[in-house]
């Protein structure tokens, strides 16, 4: 079923399957992984809907930054683009290392490239995406290697659990944020929504009607749910779309039809300045201060994504039962790999960082289990870039329901914490709740390493964990003493 109600873990499941179906199903091990090819195409259309508000929000964030002369078109060259980095992402991960996870230009580290890197220390978004080209390939060498599946292996089963844990209420953060039901407030911090929005209603019918369909066990209960509330959106002209300044309106219908033809980003594509980024122009100092920035930089792109990815990916392996009773996963090395590359390919053709996302567990709650879901969910944002007037039909606040309870079925796994041994349940906790109380699957990982390090060292329990972790650990600490 597409419910965690019905879900088992793989390894289970694989003991039973029958033989494949087909030259498909073998390649992708879809019967072997308990799932059937319309479950897969399911999931992958319900991630795809979960993430679809990249296409637009991206191209919203590095437009602030991406400005050419001459040029009147390049938010559509950025929505063209992202499209692209999020299929090739998706793609590669579906195809090669065969998980069920998308990727696409990661929300935060377009915030970074944008507002720190290009307007805050002046280099040039052509700069930037060199810096992000370089972070990237060490992503890829240090996956090849080996290093990311030993960090992986390194963690404590309890702070994998958190991991898992932790994402789920961070993504019930994200999507109470975008249903308005949660806001931000100068004396609190957050704060209770405007319970007379349109946005926040929609959202909390949407949030009982899929936790109904999902407690029936009807099969795609999250995808339906999305349907049902952008219906119902539709049908009852609810003001819920963003439309000009910002402001809510009703569903406008496609004035320009659903079809809009793509074009080569010509402006955006290959334009990455190495030689820039470590002699920028805007910087009067000497050559080792040149060199130290720009290391600076790039290293920046590469510790929070390096942390965000692989936790994100690290708890989603978990989620969908493809790690182990030894905390190891299959094709780890290539499932990394595939994450550096696309950052690699994403720069190049002019975006931001390109990352695992997080929306992925919508698919894999749907029942999404192998490399098909990734495929369908790349091979959407394909057709995005002819269709992508009909995304916009789909308002934030119908996928928000989804991101709220896909997060409630993350938390199960904090059951088998310790919560009686302070050395296990203090990191664990810190990781939960440092996520969503610091937007950053990062910081959460980190907060959970250094103090998981910290008890075993001052508890006289070092040797009770593997050396990997307090190089970790330290190296860590070092981060947000100095690079930050």
């Amino acid at each position: 079923m597409a419910t965690s109600e019905t879900a088992e873990p793989t390894e289970n499941k694989a003991e039973q399957a029958p033989p494949p179906r087909s030259a498909v199903d073998r390649y992708f091990g879809i019967t072997q992984h308990g799932s059937t090819v319309p479950r897969e195409l399911r999931a992958g259309l319900t991630t795809f809907l979960a993430m679809s508000y990249i296409i637009f929000v991206n191209p919203d964030v590095l437009s602030n930054a991406i400005v050419i002369d001459g040029v009147d078109n390049v938010f559509t060259q950025l929505v063209i683009v992202t499209c692209i980095a999020a299929a090739f992402g998706s793609l590669v991960m579906g195809i090669v290392a065969r998980y069920p996870f998308a990727q696409a230009p990661g929300m935060g580290l377009n915030a970074f490239f944008a507002f720190t890197v290009v307007i805050g220390m002046g280099y040039t978004w052509q700069q930037a995406l060199a810096a992000v080209f370089l972070s990237g390939v060490l992503f890829v060498v240090l996956s090849v290697i080996g290093a990311r599946k030993a960090i992986v292996q390194a963690l404590p089963m309890s702070l994998k659990l958190a991991i898992t844990a932790g994402i789920g209420a961070f993504l019930a953060l994200i999507g109470m944020k975008n249903a308005g039901i949660v806001v931000n407030d100068e004396a609190t911090s957050v704060a209770l929504g405007d319970f007379g929005s349109p946005t926040v209603w929609l959202a909390l019918v949407g949030l009982v009607l899929t936790a109904i369909l999902m407690k029936l066990r009807v099969t795609g209960a999250i995808l339906w749910g999305i349907l049902a509330t952008t219906a119902i959106a539709i049908i009852f002209r609810l003001a819920v779309y963003v439309g000009p300044d910002n402001t809510l309106v009703p569903f406008g219908g496609f004035s320009d039809g659903i079809l809009a033809l793509p074009f080569w980003p010509s402006d955006l594509a290959f334009q990455m300045d190495f030689g820039g980024l470590f002699n920028p122009a805007h910087l009067d100092v000497n050559a080792g201060m040149l060199f130290t920035s720009a290391l600076t930089v790039i290293l920046t792109f590469f510790v929070v994504d390096f942390f965000d990815a692989t936790g994100t990916l690290t708890g989603l392996a978990h989620r969908a039962g493809f790690v182990d009773s030894k905390g190891e996963m299959p094709r780890a090395k290539t499932l990394f790999s595939m994450d550096g590359l696309a950052a690699i390919f994403g720069a190049a053709m002019g975006t931001s960082t390109t990352t695992a996302y997080v929306e992925s567990a919508a698919g894999v709650e749907e029942g999404g289990r192998s490399g098909l879901t990734a495929v369908t969910t790349g091979g959407l944002f394909v057709l995005a870039m002819f269709f992508w007037p009909l995304v916009g039909a789909v308002p934030s606040a119908a996928t928000s329901p989804a991101l709220i309870l896909v997060g409630a079925l993350m938390m199960e796994g904090v059951k088998d914490i310790d919560w009686k041994d302070v050395g296990e349940s203090v990191p664990a906790f810190l990781t939960i709740v440092a996520m969503p109380f610091t937007y950053s699957i990062a910081n959460g990982v980190s907060f959970g390493i250094i103090a998981y390090a910290l008890i075993r060292v001052f508890t006289g329990k070092f040797k009770e964990s593997s050396w990997l972790l307090y190089l970790l650990a330290a190296l860590l600490i070092a981060r947000y003493v100095w690079l930050e």
